[in-house]
């Protein structure tokens, strides 16, 4: 297990959709635990494999003292309600803007025995779960902002750059 550094924007890793995982080896195994460690620290909510450099389709959660981590996670189900609220991202450091989310949502993958893994829940924990999918499929929660939102941030971010 090691704590790893996060990959922050301009990267293109976080551009990039990641590959399904196909086996379950030792490289996988080393990846989930890789995860899980990296994910339990102060003010980490969650963490996809591709913020660590890895283009595989995994995450990891530490939402109201439960972490977790699910491989080949896909979103089953979101609710209508929606939530506002300020989201930020490991990847993009300082940046904290409006994100409209799902209330709940629903994801089902696999456990790295193979076996199908169900996560859900309302508030913080499906803000997490989507915010995850999206660094899966290579987008960032800056992509969802309103537009005059979204420019204030690239702008942002580029000066800190």
């Amino acid at each position: 297990m090691a704590m790893r550094e996060i990959r922050v924007l301009p990267d293109p890793v976080l551009r990039t959709a990641c590959d399904e995982i196909t086996t379950i080896d030792d490289r996988v195994r080393g990846l989930v635990d890789d995860l899980l460690e990296t994910v339990d620290a102060d003010g980490r909510a969650g963490l996809a494999a591709n913020q660590i450099g890895v283009n595989l389709r995994a995450f990891s959660w530490n939402v109201e003292d439960e972490i977790g981590y699910v491989l080949n996670p896909r979103i089953v189900a979101v609710s209508d309600e929606t939530q506002d609220g300020d989201e930020g991202c490991l990847s993009v450091p300082g940046l904290w803007y409006p994100t409209t989310r799902a209330w709940y949502a629903k994801v089902v993958g696999t456990d790295l025995d193979g076996d199908e893994v169900v996560v859900e829940g309302t508030g913080l924990m499906a803000r997490c779960l989507q915010h995850e999918c999206d660094h899966l499929d290579g987008k960032l929660y800056l992509d969802r902002l309103e537009r005059a939102t979204r420019k204030k941030a690239m702008r942002e971010l580029r000066e800190r750059l």
